[in-house]
């Protein structure tokens, strides 16, 4: 009978613990963004200080816990040609998922429209954080989406591969 108490005991505190890690990784952390950051800016093409882009509709969350937890989605005017034609392109960005509850950012959909061209990826600011860029994706009909991307300084940072001398230094 205690071998029975016992038991149920570790099972039940396994599953509060599991219940409050769940939490904590799903919401707890995360915090929405005040409107006095609900910018999105672009880096222009000869390299410059980012500069802030005409926004509607921003809704994003950040979260202290993980450099990469950043999403946010917004509407804009500007066409893809007049981004093309004045901001830095970002390559190889996928976009990561967000929490389920974050609705206005669908990875999947995001990735599709980004593999058949129907939106561009620009990079909204290099090393953001060291080793972390920040990325921002426009869709044809205006509709954007930002998040940030480990970059190779990060990669090899995180996984103890020499960095090269294109890292910036790091703080």
């Amino acid at each position: 009978m205690t071998g029975k108490i016992l038991g149920l005991g570790i099972l039940g505190a396994a599953l509060i613990f599991g219940a409050v890690v769940w939490y904590a990784q799903v919401y707890y952390y995360y915090v929405d963004i005040p409107a006095e950051e609900a910018q999105v800016a672009l880096t222009p093409l000869d390299g410059g200080a980012p500069e802030p882009i005409a926004t509607t509709g921003f809704d994003g969350i950040d979260a202290s816990s993980s450099p990469i937890r950043y999403r946010a989605c917004f509407d804009t005017d500007l066409t893809l040609s007049e981004l093309d034609a004045r901001y830095e392109g970002y390559e190889g960005a996928a976009p990561r998922n967000a929490p389920f509850w974050f609705t206005c950012f669908d990875s999947d959909s995001i990735g599709e429209q980004i593999a058949d061209g129907r939106a561009r990826v620009f990079t909204g600011q290099r090393n953001i954080e060291f080793g972390i860029d920040r990325v921002v994706a426009i869709t044809e009909d205006g509709r954007g989406y930002v998040w940030e991307e480990v970059n190779d300084c990060g990669d090899k940072a995180y996984d103890g591969t020499p960095l090269g001398e294109d890292c910036p230094p790091r703080d």
